[in-house]
């Protein structure tokens, strides 16, 4: 009997959602096929483990392929057509056929009942055993050559590995996007996105812990803004508009090597709406203080310190106040400016802006134009999301749609 020509029929480089699921697709139409899925860390799903606080964001209540490619400010473009072919709905439904149903938050966040990751990790490792699919851990992969038809992948310890056909989902991983690079695939210089802000302004530390329900926060230097739910840390700004805008000003926040004037607008509200509640304290509560008549719903310490930044006693009567006294706090609401000195990771989710160049691929089964055989799919791409399940979705619906074209082309059916 004859040597096999291949190691394997499939190769997966990185054991996250996207390798998995483009691992159990290939399997479940070819499940004759040896499919062996390479993880270089001691254990796989690490970042699903770790997603939403150990609970796993499984995706977003978005179902409209339209709306769902706004919340991408990379890749918003190239994912609409494979949002068309597997979308949330479909995520969903694939796990709930394998017993693990999903629950619906306020924000849209979506979540497995059990408030817990391992029953995510647990059904995704599960069904690849069910497969058999074959998981090695702590195998890095150093590179990979291109054969006269298929691939071998060096390895940084062990034989080398070959295979007809190769799927990249290895996450953000500069050995890698090396790796890509010198396949031929331009690689987009990475950047980190979904960060905090670090903020030098004398006594907001001292908020640390207070939120506002709707905030908008911009880059006034590039006209990008962001809305939503703002938190004080004890470094500065977090919460969904934050991360939010340094997804979005990604590249502008690298550029300016994190420091920038950032703008808050602590309530949300437009100039006339926001002019309208200061006339009126003033004209009802004439003999009231200001530090005891919060407005816009502001918390009270953080209205207390507007107050203080925009030259207003906390002591004196609404009546006595002149028009450039109203006016600084109307500023100091609305147009807050704040120095940023830098950024934080936000917990342990870090995502990147940047990678293969989305041009090179074909979308219609994440496949290189350039290196026919090699698919991508999850970060090693430049696609990347806001928080709220978005990430997860991108992965997942790129991981199925490679793992169907790889399956047909394996002998698979349908």
């Amino acid at each position: 009997m004859s040597e096999p020509l291949y190691d394997a029929d499939l190769l997966v480089v990185g054991g996250g959602a996207a390798g998995f699921f483009a691992a159990l697709r290939a399997a479940d139409l070819a499940p004759e096929k040896r499919i062996v899925l390479l993880e270089g860390s001691g254990k796989t799903l690490n970042k699903v483990r770790i997603s939403g606080g150990g609970r796993c964001n499984l995706t977003h209540a978005c179902f409209d392929p339209a709306e769902l490619v706004k919340f991408y400010p990379r890749g918003s473009k190239e994912l609409l057509g494979p949002f068309h072919k597997f979308g949330p709905g479909d995520t969903l439904d694939w796990f709930e056929a394998r017993q693990v149903e999903a629950k619906t938050e306020e924000d849209g966040r979506m979540f497995p009942i059990t408030d817990s990751s391992e029953t995510v990790a647990h059904c995704l490792e599960q069904e690849a055993e069910n497969l058999g699919i074959q998981i090695r851990l702590s195998q890095r992969v150093t590179a990979i050559h291109r054969r006269e038809e298929g691939f071998t992948l060096q390895m940084a310890s062990g034989p080398s590995l070959t295979a007809p056909l190769v799927m990249v989902a290895s996450g953000s991983q500069p050995a890698m996007w090396d790796i890509m690079a010198r396949l031929g695939h331009e690689i987009v210089p990475p950047v980190p996105s979904l960060f905090t802000f670090k903020i030098l302004a004398p006594g907001l530390s001292e908020l640390s812990g207070i939120s506002v329900p709707q905030a908008r926060v911009s880059l006034p230097s590039q006209d990008i803004h962001t809305e939503g739910p703002l938190l004080i840390t004890h470094e500065g700004l977090s919460g969904p508009a934050v991360l939010r805008l340094s997804a979005w000003a990604a590249r502008a926040f690298a550029d300016l090597n994190y420091r920038s004037k950032i703008e808050v607008n602590w309530t949300g509200l437009e100039e006339a709406k926001m002019e309208w509640q200061i006339q009126k304290v003033r004209a009802q509560d004439s003999k009231k203080n200001p530090g005891s008549t919060p407005l816009a719903g502001l918390p009270s310490r953080l209205w207390l310190w507007i107050l203080g930044r925009a030259g207003v006693s906390a002591n004196q009567r609404w009546a006595d106040l002149t028009a450039t006294q109203m006016e600084a706090i109307q500023r100091e609401c609305l147009h807050c400016q704040l120095s940023m000195t830098g950024k934080s990771t936000f917990k342990e989710e870090f995502v990147t802006a940047g990678g293969v160049e989305l041009s090179e691929l074909d979308f219609r089964r994440f496949e290189s134009r350039k290196v026919p055989g090699l698919f991508l799919a999850g970060e090693v791409i430049n696609i990347d999301a806001i928080t709220g399940g978005f990430n997860f979705q991108a992965a997942w619906t790129g991981g199925w749609l490679a793992g169907t074209e790889i399956g047909q082309r394996m002998g698979g059916g349908g």
